[in-house]
């Protein structure tokens, strides 16, 4: 029977994963304590937390979520980074440090519960951010103002499959550089939206941190 503190550390990672807008695997090994603080810094300004965990715990949360895409990553010095807020800001923050800090490099992730390859990852770092994508796809909708604000509160929950669907055209495209062009972001902006829907935006909690900001994390070992 498994013991309790692995039942309640399964159960946090489970809620990460659930709660995160979305979730990034990287392998760590070989950056130093110093380095990872960096990191760990940079993902904060992008409203994102770095965290290692035991690969055991984390594939067992994974097939529980019913998740297999992560299980094959879930494997030696891989540490999970939450993306809380805007998925583009972390994926932009991990792609920066990746560039200056060899040993580390992005194995994959999820956006929602599509699975990423580390090359849609890079296109997905290259999008607009989320305000500007919203920003965008509200300037294209003529609805009357009275239906304005559903309209806006309604959009966060098809804001993955924009993504998802920007990222699919840059990499048709060949192009991981340029931004995309506004009229991208129509379709996917007004999609499934009623006029009348007056959803409310999620909130995301933070979960519970395993480790200290202020000390550097210890690299999780196998069990």
């Amino acid at each position: 029977m498994p013991r309790p503190e692995k039942v309640q550390a399964v159960a946090e990672i489970k809620e990460r994963l659930e709660r995160a807008q979305a979730v990034f695997l990287a392998e760590y090994a070989g950056l130093s304590m110093k380095d990872q603080q960096v990191l760990r810094r940079g993902l904060r300004e992008a409203e994102a937390e770095f965290r290692v965990v035991k690969m055991t715990l984390a594939r067992r949360a994974a097939a529980e979520l019913d998740l297999p895409a992560l299980d094959e990553l879930l494997l030696g010095p891989t540490g999970l980074t939450f993306a809380d807020g805007d998925p583009v800001g972390a994926a932009k923050a991990l792609k920066r440090f990746a560039a200056d800090h060899e040993p580390f490099f992005i194995k994959g992730g999820l956006l929602g519960h599509e699975f990423l390859t580390p090359e849609r990852i890079s296109a997905l770092s290259e999008i607009e951010p989320r305000e500007m994508l919203l920003a965008k796809a509200a300037g294209t909708m003529k609805a009357p103002m009275t239906k304005l604000a559903g309209l806006l509160a309604a959009m966060p929950r098809n804001l993955a499959s924009m993504m998802l669907q920007l990222v699919e055209r840059k990499q048709e495209a060949g192009d991981t550089t340029g931004a995309p062009e506004p009229a991208a972001v129509e379709p996917a902006a007004a999609e499934e939206v009623e006029p009348a829907a007056k959803s409310e935006v999620p909130e995301v909690s933070e979960g519970e941190d395993a480790e200290s900001d202020d000390e550097p994390a210890e690299e999780a070992e196998e069990e």
